[in-house]
């Protein structure tokens, strides 16, 4: 890489810090620090700006050893005080979260340049995504990228109708008593056996062995809450 790239790690692990760590030495060209807490990374940014502004931060979205005065709680809000505040840099997410509709959520709210699995972590994925992000392109792992691929291909599939069933099904202890409460846009009910022909079209689509694992496959992909 052209020039010294400074980085900044944010992670209440040292542990992990010190992974990561070893990962990136393996790469020219850089400059890393690393912070233990949200509150701290930022502090380092912003007194960085005018003289040796930080290029990249890789921050991790949990912090579980938090102090009673702390003010940034975990990686989303470090992340939304940074777009915030238009701070010129480019954000970047290592964490073992990979619960799809926590991915969805992150990307879809905070846009990060790079969001890498802990586990997956590697010098050539490292490298591969800090080239990216200097470019102003974006780098996901190739999981998070069949997460999000699958998401989405699942909500094509989706209607009103789907919808108002995944919602209605754990309220419920029998198909039959969904019958009236399920409707078409214009009013209508729809009968059991079209629920039931619903239901098992999904339980096909998002490979489910049963409707309560429908369910929970639906909430984990974000379908619903």
């Amino acid at each position: 890489m052209a020039g010294q790239t400074k980085i900044l790690l944010v992670d209440d692990h040292q542990l992990i810090l010190e992974g990561i760590l070893s990962y990136l030495k393996d790469i020219d060209g850089l400059e890393i620090e690393t912070a233990n807490s949200c509150d701290e990374a930022f502090s380092k940014i912003k007194s960085s700006l005018n003289e040796n502004p930080f290029h990249i931060v890789f921050t991790d979205l949990s912090f579980d050893n938090q102090s009673k005065n702390v003010v940034l709680d975990g990686g989303e809000a470090f992340i939304k005080s940074i777009l915030k505040e238009e701070i010129p840099i480019k954000v970047g997410v290592i964490t073992g979260h990979s619960e799809t509709n926590r991915i969805f959520n992150v990307i879809h709210n905070l846009n990060p340049s790079a969001y890498i699995l802990k586990g997956k972590c590697s010098t050539d994925e490292l490298t591969f995504a800090i080239q990216k992000m200097l470019k102003g392109e974006v780098y996901y792992t190739h999981e998070i990228h069949q997460k999000l691929l699958k998401r989405a291909l699942v909500e094509i599939q989706m209607d009103d109708i789907a919808i108002q069933i995944l919602k209605e099904l754990p309220k419920h202890a029998k198909i039959s008593n969904l019958e009236g409460l399920i409707k078409k846009s214009d009013g209508s009910l729809i009968k059991v056996r079209s629920i039931e022909s619903k239901l098992s079209k999904l339980r096909t689509d998002l490979q489910a062995n049963n409707n309560t694992d429908l369910v929970l496959k639906a909430k984990e992909l974000g379908i619903i809450d």
